[in-house]
C-alpha cells in the first residue's frame, strides 16, 4: 500500500492506493524560500525591474492607489502592504489620498474579519481606506474607449485617477490566461462588468492557446496587455508561493516586464514535466482558500487534464466551505446539467457578452468532453452536488476506489492547479 497525501481546506486526505499501483506524484522541484521575507519585500521595493524605486517614483506623486487579489488567493498582503504605505506616508502623501482596492472582479466583496484576514494588518486597515471593487456599479468606473478587439474597457475610478497605481499579486498558473497576477489584477480584477463579461465570452474561452501557462498568442492575455496600455504606467508587486505557502520570489518594477520576470522563474517549478498521460488522475484544487467554491474548483479540473488519457477517469478534493458559488455560476450549472454539454455550448456562443460566471462552466463542459470526471466534496448539499455535473463521491475512501478500480497507473496531483503536468517526449 502506498499513499499520498493531497490538499483539502486548511488539511490534506491521504491517497491510499493498492501495492499493485504505480503512481506517479506530480509536484514541484523544491523552491528555495526567503530565509528573510521582510528584507525581501523591502529589497525588491529597492531595487525594481525596469523602474524606478517606490521611495522615488513616491516624490512626484499626490496620490496613490494599491490593488490587492481578493480572499481566493493566498498573496502575503501583510507582508507586502506596511512597507509601501509607509514609504508612501513619509514621502508626505497623506493617508487620505491612499487607499487600498480589492480585486474582486465579479466574486463577492471581502468584508469584516475576512478582510481583516485578506489584508493582514490591522495597522493598514486602521491608516488607509481599504475598499471592495463593485463590478456593477457603472458610477464607479471610468470608460477608457475600446480595445481593437471591441472591448469597452471600464476600470475602477478610484485607480484610475491615482497619481500612483500599483497592483499586488501572485504569479501562478491559470487555466485561461495563462498565468495570474500583473495585468490580471486590473482586467478582470477592478474591470466593468460588461468588460470582463465580453473577454470571457465563447471567442476567448474556446480559444486553444486560451490556457494554462500559455502566453504566446493568448488572446486573454493579449486583451489584458491592451487594457493595462489605456491606463498608463503601472507599477506591480509580484509574488511567487512554495507548497507550504512560504515566500519564494518576490519583485517590484513595471507591470509588464516584473511579471515577465516573475513569470520566467515560477515555470521552473509550476510546470512539471511527464512522460505520458495516464488512464487515473487524482488532484485537488490547492485547498485554503482557493477550494472554498466550486467555482474555483474548476481550476483544479482544467488543471489535471493535461496528465489524463482521453476516455479516463479524474478525482478531484475541494471543500467547497462555501457552496457552489455564485446565484449565477449555480444557474450556469444547473443549465449544463439540463441541456447537456453542447446545446449550453451552442447557446453560449450567441452571446457577445457572457453571462455572469459563466465562463467557469464553459472551461468544464470541455472538461467533460475528456473522461470522466468525480468530485469528493462532502458540503454541498444534494441540490449542489447534482448542479456539479460530475460524479459526487460521499466518501473519499469511496472515491478513491470507484475511481482507481483496476488500473494499475495513476498520477496524483498533491497541489492541483498550482502545477501544471506538461507531456515531454
Amino acid at each position: 500500500m502506498s499513499s499520498v497525501d493531497v490538499l483539502f481546506g486548511k488539511t490534506t486526505l491521504p491517497v491510499s492506493l493498492p501495492a499493485t499501483v504505480k503512481p506517479l506524484v506530480i509536484r514541484k522541484p523544491s523552491m528555495p524560500v526567503e530565509s528573510d521575507p521582510k528584507a525581501a519585500v523591502g529589497k525588491a521595493l529597492a531595487q525594481p525591474v525596469k523602474s524606478p524605486s517606490l521611495r522615488e517614483l513616491v516624490q512626484s506623486a499626490k496620490s496613490a492607489s494599491i490593488v490587492i487579489c481578493d480572499i481566493t488567493r493566498p498573496v502575503p498582503n501583510g507582508l507586502l502592504l506596511p512597507p509601501m504605505i509607509r514609504t508612501l506616508l513619509d514621502a508626505g502623501i497623506p493617508k487620505e489620498k491612499i487607499n487600498v482596492l480589492v480585486a474582486t472582479g465579479l466574486h463577492r466583496p471581502n468584508l469584516g474579519e475576512e478582510l481583516r484576514e485578506l489584508v493582514g494588518s490591522d495597522w493598514v486597515l486602521e491608516t488607509v481606506a481599504v475598499e471592495n471593487h463593485y463590478a456593477r456599479r457603472d458610477e464607479e468606473h471610468a470608460f477608457l474607449g475600446t480595445t481593437p478587439r471591441g472591448t469597452r474597457v471600464g476600470i475602477d475610478r478610484r485607480f484610475v485617477e491615482a497619481d500612483l497605481k500599483i497592483v499586488t499579486g501572485l504569479v501562478e498558473p491559470h487555466f485561461m490566461a495563462g498565468y495570474s497576477g500583473g495585468r490580471k489584477v486590473i482586467s478582470p480584477g477592478i474591470a466593468h462588468a460588461d468588460t470582463i463579461r465580453t473577454f470571457h465570452n465563447t471567442v476567448f474561452m474556446e480559444n486553444p492557446l486560451a490556457r494554462n501557462c500559455n502566453l504566446e498568442g493568448n488572446p486573454l492575455h493579449d486583451e489584458q496587455l491592451e487594457i493595462v496600455r489605456k491606463l498608463g504606467q503601472i507599477y506591480a508587486v509580484n509574488t511567487v508561493l512554495d507548497d507550504e505557502r512560504r515566500l519564494a520570489h518576490v519583485n517590484f518594477g513595471d507591470i509588464l516586464a516584473s511579471h515577465e520576470s516573475a513569470v520566467s522563474f515560477v515555470r521552473r517549478y509550476a510546470e512539471a514535466p511527464i512522460p505520458k498521460q495516464y488512464p487515473v488522475v487524482i488532484t485537488s484544487c490547492a485547498g485554503y482558500p482557493l477550494d472554498k467554491t466550486y467555482y474555483q474548483t474548476i481550476k483544479g479540473i482544467v488543471g489535471a487534464l493535461n496528465a489524463l488519457q482521453p476516455g479516463g477517469r479524474l478525482l478531484i478534493a475541494s471543500a467547497c466551505s462555501e457552496g457552489l458559488g455564485s446565484e449565477e455560476f449555480m444557474e450556469a450549472q444547473e443549465t449544463l446539467v439540463r441541456l447537456g454539454v453542447e446545446k449550453f455550448m451552442d447557446e453560449a456562443r450567441q452571446r457577445p457578452l457572457a453571462n455572469i460566471d459563466e465562463w467557469q462552466t464553459v472551461k468544464l463542459a470541455e472538461a467533460l468532453r475528456r473522461g470522466e470526471i468525480h468530485l469528493y466534496s462532502p458540503r454541498l448539499n444534494g441540490k449542489e452536488q447534482h448542479a456539479t455535473g460530475l460524479h459526487c463521491h460521499a466518501s473519499w475512501e469511496e472515491a478513491v476506489q470507484t475511481v482507481v478500480g483496476s488500473a494499475t497507473e495513476v498520477a496524483v496531483i498533491p497541489e492541483g492547479p498550482y502545477v501544471i503536468p506538461m507531456v515531454k517526449a
